[in-house]
């Protein structure tokens, strides 16, 4: 006789389950009913907006729009610093000076003769990249579209595309980049040639808003007749970051473009030096104060130029553009830049 687990009849082994089920199946009809009551006692006064649906985590319900792109719209003018950048030009009698701010988030703004043209220098290629990756953003060029070297615009001065033999094809990202980064010639008038000509880009800049702003001749125009104004820069800018003129991907590439400019030391050393601070890598030293700006430098001696796009620590950004012209390399043109840029910081942001 083996010993084992006695076996089960039929009967008790599916009896238990049956149990279980009908247990179940009276609780769900009881808490159905209990349920369908409590709604219909509930419902007037659900739609008379006596009891209020509850929100998730306690907070109001978020539109999901993020953060306000701001726009070009001076409202408020900083008069202290317009009358500031006043002292400081006319300290200099034999400077012309101009100057434009405008804190795109809140309409805050300060100016010099800000419609002023004077010669725009490599300023210019701001509003040229500007024009540039619009045409990329409507497929009217590629962004590797390659683009010959031809002799009409083998320009001298900055950059290295020039010492190349006539007939090189430069994809367009590197024009458009090597522009803005070591501030090529060449590449500045391949892009005018691509983007039809200087009297279609004139027609271009003055449909966008910036009447003052001309490209008369190929660069790099030492005798300064491309105009710009100081508004006409700052508004270039401000035309991509608000996303007026181009698409998120094309302003991005805005950014990265404008990032890569290798001269820091006129807009960049003087908010620095308005901080109270010096050095000789004015990014890297503004980041700690939570700030970072994207600029764009002309100089051809008789003109000096910048303008900036300028990330500020509270998260606010603004767009500011200085131009001087003066006697050939004096010193003074771009010592009043960064003295104007110093006030802008003082301004805006204080010392730590």
């Amino acid at each position: 006789m083996t010993a084992g687990r006695p076996s089960r009849s039929p009967k008790s082994r599916w009896g238990q389950p049956l149990r279980l089920v009908l247990r179940l199946a009276v609780m769900g009809i009881g808490l159905g009913v209990i349920t369908g009551t409590s709604l219909k006692l509930l419902a007037p006064r659900l739609a008379q907006g006596a009891i209020k649906p509850p929100s998730l985590d306690g907070a109001a319900v978020r539109t999901g729009q993020g953060l306000d792109q701001g726009r070009f719209e001076p409202r408020t003018e900083l008069p202290a610093l317009s009358q500031r950048w006043s002292q400081l030009a006319a300290a200099q009698k034999d400077l012309t000076a101009s100057g434009f701010l405008l804190v795109l988030d809140d309409g805050r703004f300060a100016q010099l003769q800000p419609d002023l043209p004077l010669p725009a220098a490599s300023s210019i290629k701001t509003p040229i990249l500007l024009a540039g990756l619009e045409d990329l953003d409507s497929g009217k060029l590629r962004w590797n579209e390659p683009l010959p070297l031809t002799k009409e615009v083998v320009g001298g001065g900055a950059g290295w595309m020039a010492s190349r033999p006539v007939g090189t094809r430069f994809p367009f990202f590197e024009a458009a980049t090597e522009m803005i980064r070591v501030s090529d010639n060449s590449a500045t008038n391949l892009l005018i040639k691509r983007l039809g000509g200087k009297t279609v880009l004139n027609e271009r800049f003055t449909a966008i808003g910036l009447p003052n702003t001309a490209v008369n001749n190929w660069l790099p125009d030492l005798n300064g007749t491309n105009t710009t104004s100081s508004r006409d820069l700052a508004k270039a800018i401000a035309l991509v970051d608000t996303g007026e003129k181009l698409s998120p991907r094309a302003r991005d590439l805005f950014r990265e473009i404008m990032g890569s400019s290798r001269t820091n030391t006129l807009i960049p050393l003087g908010l620095l030096q308005g901080l109270g601070k010096d050095g000789a890598d004015p990014d890297s030293e503004l980041l700690s104060f939570g700030i970072t700006t994207y600029n764009k430098t002309g100089d051809i001696g008789i003109a000096y130029a910048d303008a900036a796009l300028i990330q500020l620590p509270n998260g606010q950004r603004a767009v500011a553009a200085f131009m001087v012209k003066g006697p050939f390399n004096d010193p003074r043109s771009t010592d009043l830049i960064r003295a104007m840029a110093g006030e802008v910081a003082k301004a805006l942001v204080g010392r730590k």
